[in-house]
């Protein structure tokens, strides 16, 4: 174990709950460290349901293409915590993880706080030291009350499309949702809206006017769509004509949207446009596997995908995608967390999928049974049983049909387990 995995797995102990949303803690060790999130750069403070991380990518490969030094926040990481904080592009050291970690445990001195509330105040720290042009926060739950949301007045901030999700913690309808992640919104400060639904669009209006926040909305003021073999992106400035981005699936075309409004909001060029979508790399968001030992348990003729989309919106989403996808005999290979609304999900997917194989998300005590998840899939009218792991399953889909196209889905934890199993 390494001593960054050392010192995480103590500070998971020093709150009893997981997610706890509250600032009051945040301010508490925010204070004790000497306010470091008022000593980073230019923020660009990112919400949503579904897309953060796809925009997040898209805007950070638009700005570094013009030699801009970005930071960038984002969570959950996928195989190593390290891939939480960028520091002027780079990955964090361990060297440097380990020592902000230890830091910020000293200054809460045993206090109660959580894992999410600690770390982030350690990605301030280590923001506050090294200098960038910008800072990327990605909102780690909701808004309002994130750990994120502490910093006064941001350059810009960025909503993506919002859906029904965390409802034990945001709300269960789309406008108290949106109310929570509305909350990132400041005085003055322009927020980019990505596609929504009319009573989300409704409240993030009306409370970016109550800040005079200037709106930047999709389909009001800018717009994305396929052209061609491309895409076009217009607004008020002017029309940007553009490859398809490479983070695959249609919804990504109005993601890049979203992360090119915001970079058009910060002078960037028609070759930061072009870069932004297609150099951006975020992997588990339809990323095809291409070596490794999973991939040989596939076999030479089939291909191997990894998705971490997990509400009703991802499922609809990756069916879009394998609308949109030469056809081939598609098979899922599916874990879920039990905090899901497991039919939502899967429901959009039984069209374009022969088979389901359902796992449980090894190592992960929050997982969904995978006979329930089975079951699940059963309900909503697919072929479905279960395996013991992703390579159980992966094998006997490959012995059945050896030019399979196999996706492996369900949950952002489950890909993070895959890409390491897969080297």
């Amino acid at each position: 174990m390494s001593h960054s995995d050392a010192i995480l797995d103590r500070l998971m102990s020093l709150h009893p709950k997981v997610i706890d949303l509250s600032l009051d803690r945040m301010h508490r060790l925010l204070a004790a460290l000497g306010n470091p999130e008022r000593r980073i750069p230019p923020v660009i403070h990112v919400a949503g349901t579904n897309g953060k991380g796809s925009t997040q990518a898209m805007i950070r490969a638009g700005l570094q293409a013009g030699g801009v030094r970005v930071h960038a926040y984002t969570s959950p990481h996928l195989a190593r915590f390290h891939e939480r904080i960028r520091l002027a592009g780079d990955l964090i050291t361990e060297a440097a993880l380990a020592a902000i970690l230890e830091e910020c445990e000293t200054a809460n001195a045993g206090q109660p706080i959580t894992f999410f509330e600690i770390t982030t105040a350690a990605a301030f720290l280590a923001f506050s030291r090294v200098p960038a042009d910008y800072t990327l926060l990605e909102v780690g739950l909701g808004g309002r009350l994130d750990a994120t949301n502490v910093v006064d007045a941001p350059r810009l901030t960025v909503i993506t499309p919002i859906s029904i999700d965390h409802t034990q913690y945001l709300g269960d309808t789309l406008p108290l949702i949106a109310a929570e992640k509305a909350g990132i919104i400041k005085r003055g400060v322009p927020v980019i809206v990505g596609p929504q639904q009319d009573e989300a669009l409704r409240v993030i209006e009306a409370r970016a006017s109550g800040l005079t926040a200037p709106v930047f909305a999709h389909g009001q003021h800018w717009m994305a769509a396929p052209d061609r073999d491309g895409m076009i992106y217009q607004d008020d400035h002017g029309l940007w004509d553009l490859p398809l981005p490479n983070l695959v699936g249609p919804h990504q075309i109005q993601n890049a949207g979203t992360a090119l409004a915001a970079l058009r909001q910060l002078g960037a060029t028609a070759a930061q446009a072009r870069a932004a979508v297609t150099q951006a790399e975020w992997p588990a968001r339809m990323q095809r596997l291409r070596h490794g030992p999973l991939v040989d348990l596939a076999g030479p003729q089939a291909e191997l995908w990894l998705d971490g989309g997990h509400n009703p919106a991802g499922g609809e989403a990756l069916a879009a995608t394998l609308a949109a996808m030469p056809p081939r005999p598609t098979h899922l290979v599916c874990g879920m967390l039990n905090t899901k609304d497991i039919a939502g999900y899967l429901r959009p997917l039984a069209a374009h999928a022969c088979s389901l194989t359902a796992i449980d998300i090894p190592g992960e005590p929050n997982t969904l049974p995978a006979e329930t998840t089975a079951g699940v899939a059963a309900s909503v009218g697919m072929i479905s049983g279960v395996a013991a792991d992703a390579g159980a399953a992966i094998a006997a889909i490959a012995g059945r049909d050896p030019k399979a196209r196999i996706l492996i889905c369900g949950s952002l934890y489950l890909a993070g387990r895959v890409l390491r199993e897969n080297g």
